[in-house]
C-alpha cells in the first residue's frame, strides 16, 4: 500500500505505525484539500491491516490543525432545512470515517487546535497535548453557528454536558492542563515528554493483533451511548469477531496447559507477559 500524493500532510510507515504529519502552510487550514486527503487516507487505512496505529502530528511548531476554511463555509445555505431533509456535512462525514478506522488513532498536539482542528482531534481515539504549546477553542458560537464537525456531539461524550457547554458557549482558549481537566485530552505532557510518551504508547499498541485492536475499539465506541444490555451484547459480538481472527484461543490453551495463569510471578508481571505472549501464534 502506497501512502503518497497527499497535498496537506505526509505519511511515514514504520513498525506498523503510520506517522501522519500535517504540513500545509501557512496554518494547516482545514479546507477541501485537507478533507480530500483525509478521505483518501481513510480509504487506504481501511484496507491495510499491516498498519495498527496512526499518529497525527504537525510539522508546524505553532499549529496542529487550524479551524475549518471560511472559504467553503461562506457558501453554506442561509435557508433552514427540516430534520427529514438534512444531510451530513463533508466535514462530519470525513471525521466520522477517521473515527471509525480499524486502527488505533492518536492526536499528538503541540500547537493550536481550534474549531475544526479541535474537532479533528476529538475524532481520534486518544489525544495528548504539550504544555505551553497546545491551545484549544471552539469559536463557532461567536460566528453565529455551532461546532459542526462532531464537536457538539463528541465533546459531550468526552466531558459531560456542563463542561461541553462551557467550552462551546464560552468560546475561550484553554490550554493542555485545562484540556486534561475537561477530559478532552488523555494527558497533558511537558514538550520534551510528549514525543517519547506517544512513541512508546504507539509502539506498544502496535504489538497486538490488528483484529483485536479493532474489536476493542469498536466495542468501546458502540457501548458509549447504549443501554447496558445492548452494550454487553456489543462486547460479546466483538469478542467472537476477535477470537475468529486472532490467535486468542491458542494463547488461552498455552496459558492453561503450562499453568502460566497460576504462576504468581506471572500475576505480578502481566504488563511484560502481555508482550511475551505475542510469540504464541
Amino acid at each position: 500500500m502506497k501512502y503518497e500524493n497527499f497535498t496537506t500532510f505526509r505519511v511515514m510507515i514504520e513498525n506498523a505505525i503510520a506517522w501522519v504529519t500535517f504540513d500545509y502552510p501557512p496554518v494547516n487550514i482545514q479546507g477541501l484539500p485537507m478533507l480530500a486527503d483525509l478521505d483518501m487516507l481513510a480509504q487506504k487505512l481501511e484496507a491495510d491491516r499491516s498498519v495498527k496505529v496512526v499518529v497525527f502530528q504537525s510539522a508546524n511548531d505553532d499549529i496542529f490543525v487550524a479551524h475549518a476554511d471560511t472559504e467553503f463555509l461562506k457558501d453554506m445555505s442561509a435557508t433552514a432545512v427540516s430534520r427529514d431533509e438534512v444531510k451530513l456535512l463533508d466535514l462530519q462525514r470525513v471525521l466520522e470515517r477517521i473515527s471509525r478506522l480499524p486502527q488505533a488513532t492518536i492526536a499528538k498536539i503541540e500547537g493550536f487546535a481550534r474549531g475544526g482542528g479541535h474537532e479533528f482531534a476529538l475524532a481520534c481515539d486518544m489525544r495528548f497535548a504539550a504544555r505551553g504549546k497546545a491551545k484549544f477553542m471552539q469559536m463557532e458560537v461567536a460566528m453565529g453557528i455551532l461546532p459542526c464537525g462532531g464537536g457538539a456531539s463528541r465533546m459531550a461524550r468526552q466531558t459531560g454536558l456542563g463542561k461541553a457547554l462551557e467550552i462551546i458557549l464560552g468560546a475561550k482558549d484553554f490550554d493542555a492542563d485545562e484540556a486534561e481537566a475537561f477530559s478532552t485530552v488523555n494527558k497533558a505532557l511537558e514538550p520534551d515528554e510528549i514525543g517519547p510518551y506517544v512513541e512508546a504508547l504507539a509502539a506498544r499498541i502496535a504489538l497486538w493483533p490488528s483484529e483485536s485492536i479493532n474489536a476493542c475499539k469498536q466495542a468501546v465506541y458502540e457501548s458509549v451511548d447504549r443501554p447496558i444490555d445492548d452494550a454487553l451484547k456489543a462486547e460479546a459480538y466483538w469478542l467472537y469477531q476477535a477470537t475468529s481472527q486472532t490467535p486468542a484461543l491458542k494463547r488461552f490453551a498455552w496459558a492453561d496447559e503450562n499453568g502460566a495463569q497460576f504462576d504468581m510471578d506471572n500475576q505480578r508481571t502481566w504488563e511484560n507477559l502481555a508482550v511475551g505472549v505475542q510469540d504464541v501464534n
